[in-house]
């Protein structure tokens, strides 16, 4: 399908390329707003823009539509555990997110060997929230227990570690190298943290502000329940967790601990626990919020429009890297058939789905690496179209005649569509579903679930077809193709090719930008046109309300938002 010509100028508009982290990192600068720029005006030295006044009660309220299911950086992988826990921690780096750049967090300075392979990071002098000082054995045992490959729970980000020298050997089941002295990370003393890399990696300074990366405190040996209550998080961020009622809410508050604190004004975060789009959007427009909307909460489709015209000065819409996306368990017939996948993908017309069900200026999807992501010179999108395939009725029914006699049957059995409780995920299902019924006379079953099940269900292949969307975890396509690798933490689709193993490891062993992007290339043709192991539908914008007087929040390039330096105007 032809994109139309303002989305393309809206996306060119809004995403700016640099090596950050996301979902995690980023930044952005050409935001296309409607109003609001979220406070990036000079601050003056109570906080506030020149000539403003604070807020006396320095108190943020937000939504989340989901309930985070763990505070444990290593295992954590989802947008909504990501906001909070960049509250709460700070990694070696943390991401600038107007400049796009990796700026000191716990490393107060670095030096780079010649070849790229070697990190040598100086740590200032931090304190963990009970006044422990941070040192550079917190983020050896942070590592080591991502990379454990006995833990009773695998990291799903265990892949994220893999630049590190023999960190791959150690954490893979065979045990190539049982000594974890033998992987790339070394606490030369207190303050000296050694990094050793298998390859050059351009944006390795941004995956340092991942929350995979974040220290943790030694007193989460031997308590495998530390992550869940706020009594035992101890932390080294701007804030700290202070409550945390299971379904109804969660706060942090301001750590006096925290080496920078002097740069935070908020006194508190609270976080509201709802996931009713038009619940979110009454409290906003009542006062109860004091933003509403991307990355972790919503504002009901219907509603974009009117809300766009009424607060002019409040809506931002922006062009975000990251994609929505449906994607197959591969591993269970009959989605172990290419052609029915491929005749699913090609029987949807998602120009339609963005016009009346999403109302939100998203992009078609016909690959899986989003606008705004670097490639080798410039975007990777412009360079590497989006064009594995194309939607077509009759050359859908033809697929789909044709898997269906390979699996020996004349018609497509009812399946289920899962996807997590959210009311515009159920609006896209059920059009979805209506196109598939009136395209190929197919019959679906929706099943919402709640998000803590619907992400162990996914993890555990306990799905035929399922609702998913990827943030950029750092602006490169490597985020959005490495996690396909056979049994990478993230690849709920069961899909295993030794040869797109092998283009991946090849990208990754390469500084060299025209055979990565040529890599990249090959394997996301693999994974969309040849195999068609996910669907892509949109790629995302961010449809957010933010009061005029809530300042400093920032959002990068993949939509994630940083609340860390936000500050409230009198009002």
């Amino acid at each position: 399908m032809k994109k139309s010509k303002s989305l393309l100028l809206l996306f060119a508009l809004v995403l700016v390329i640099g090596t950050v982290l996301a979902g995690c990192g980023g930044g952005n600068n050409a935001a296309t707003n409607t109003g609001n720029t979220a406070g990036n005006t000079p601050a003056a030295t109570d906080g506030s823009a020149s000539g403003e006044k604070l807020a006396a009660d320095q108190t943020l309220k937000i939504n989340l539509t989901s309930e985070p299911p763990t505070f444990d950086p290593a295992l954590a992988n989802d947008s909504q555990a990501n906001t909070v826990l960049k509250t709460m921690y700070e990694g070696l780096t943390r991401m600038n997110d107007e400049t796009g750049q990796a700026e000191p967090g716990i490393a107060e300075k670095w030096d780079v060997s010649a070849d790229g392979l070697v990190y040598t990071f100086h740590l200032r002098d931090a304190k963990w929230s009970n006044g422990d000082p941070v040192v550079a054995g917190d983020f050896v045992r942070a590592w080591k227990r991502v990379l454990d490959p006995a833990a009773a729970e695998p990291a799903p980000y265990t892949y994220q570690l893999y630049y590190l020298k023999n960190a791959q050997e150690y954490n893979e089941k065979e045990k190539k190298i049982t000594d974890f002295n033998q992987v790339g990370v070394k606490a030369v003393d207190d303050k000296t943290l050694e990094v050793t890399l298998k390859a050059p990696t351009p944006y390795f300074l941004g995956l340092l502000s991942f929350y995979t990366y974040y220290p943790v405190h030694k007193s989460v040996e031997g308590n495998a329940k530390w992550a869940t209550n706020k009594d035992t998080m101890v932390v080294d961020g701007p804030f700290t967790l202070t409550e945390w009622t299971t379904g109804q809410s969660i706060q942090v508050s301001k750590n006096d601990n925290y080496w920078d604190k002097d740069s935070i004004k908020l006194s508190t975060i609270n976080f509201s626990l709802v996931n009713s789009s038009a619940t979110e959007l009454q409290a906003y427009e009542s006062g109860q919020l004091d933003y509403a909307g991307n990355p972790n909460g919503e504002i009901p489709t219907e509603q974009l429009p009117i809300v766009q015209k009424k607060y002019p000065d409040e809506f931002i819409r922006k062009g975000i890297a990251s994609v929505y996306y449906y994607e197959f368990n591969v591993t269970e017939k009959p989605f172990s058939n290419v052609k029915i996948r491929k005749a699913l993908a090609m029987s949807i017309d998602r120009q339609t789905l963005i016009d009346k069900v999403t109302l939100g200026g998203q992009l078609p999807a016909f690959g899986f690496v989003p606008p705004g992501i670097a490639g080798g010179n410039g975007e990777y999108r412009t360079a590497i179209k989006d064009n594995y395939f194309t939607e077509d009725v009759a050359q859908a029914k033809t697929l789909l005649e044709e898997g269906l006699q390979e699996e020996g049957l004349t018609k497509l059995p009812t399946f289920t569509l899962s996807y997590n409780t959210n009311d515009n995920h159920k609006k896209v299902a059920l059009a979805i579903a209506d196109m598939w019924k009136k395209s190929l006379g197919i019959d679906v079953k929706l099943e919402n679930q709640e998000w803590a099940v619907f992400i162990e269900n996914r993890q555990h292949q306990n799905f035929q077809v399922a609702r998913s969307g990827w943030t950029a975890d750092y602006n490169d396509p490597m985020t959005f193709l490495d996690m396909w690798v056979t049994k990478g933490g993230n690849n709920d689709t069961g899909y295993a090719n030794p040869a797109y193993d092998k283009l991946i490891a090849e990208a990754k062993a390469t500084g060299d930008a025209a055979v990565r992007q040529e890599k990249f290339a090959a394997a996301e043709k693999m994974i969309i046109q040849d195999d068609m192991i996910v669907m892509p539908i949109y790629y995302y914008t961010n449809n957010t309300l933010i009061k005029t007087y809530l300042k400093g929040v920032t959002h990068d390039f993949s939509g994630a938002v940083d609340l860390t330096r936000a500050y409230l105007l009198e009002h």
